[in-house]
């Protein structure tokens, strides 16, 4: 599958953010069946929006129709400003999801995330429920429990880690998911970053988007 990337810019609160879109090169003038934004991993530790994770998810929603985003954080890449513990990160996002509405209006949207970016959706899920309009559905891959304060989400949220997680480890996300009775699916021998086992996230994703579809 070929996918067409087109890099942009929208303006935050501390200036230029830098995005990047993805859509299928047959689907420039179809109609798509929804957006997903997609959240990076920490960006004092390495995290951008070219993230093989970030990109995977990417190329997943892409694989079932919907347009994905992605942004580069506060201080990364070609965006302005300093990280801000996920605060501003929240606010940049949320902006991100107005402008793309504005592009694609009337579509369903999914939230997904890698390693902090898992922190930054599930805070924009809570400030979307709040607002009225919730996000379709979450997908949390290396979710940041107990690492940040993740919030609770929904029971459909699919929930992908890494047996041998050292960053995030997986009892920690098992612990704050237990009452939430959320499942999670655990990759065998996979570290955080899911190093040769990328086609996994990919596959699970697409797999379980279409089967819940049907």
């Amino acid at each position: 599958m070929n996918i067409h990337t087109q890099h942009f810019f929208i303006t935050g609160a501390v200036g230029q953010l830098e995005c990047a879109l993805d859509l299928p090169e047959s689907s420039q003038f179809a109609t798509p069946r929804g957006l997903a934004l997609i959240a990076h991993p920490h960006p004092l530790y390495g995290g951008t929006m070219d993230n093989k994770v970030v990109q995977t998810l990417a190329r997943a929603f892409v694989a079932i129709g919907y347009v994905a985003v992605r942004m580069n954080f506060r201080g990364v890449g070609g965006s302005a400003g300093v990280h801000d513990e996920g605060r501003g990160e929240t606010d940049d996002m949320a902006l991100l999801l107005a402008h793309m509405q504005q592009q694609y209006p009337g579509l369903p949207v999914a939230l997904a995330g890698f390693s902090f970016g898992t922190f930054v959706q599930g805070q924009l899920q809570q400030r979307l429920t709040a607002q009225g309009m919730p996000a379709e559905r979450l997908v949390l891959v290396g979710c940041a429990a107990g690492k940040w304060p993740m919030p609770t989400v929904p029971a459909d949220t699919i929930l992908i880690h890494g047996e041998l997680d050292d960053t995030i480890p997986l009892i920690r996300v098992l612990d704050w998911a237990r009452p939430q009775d959320l499942p999670v699916i655990v990759i065998p021998g996979a570290d955080h970053f899911f190093h040769r086992k990328l086609q996994h996230i990919k596959n699970l994703v697409v797999e379980m988007w279409r089967r819940d579809s049907v």
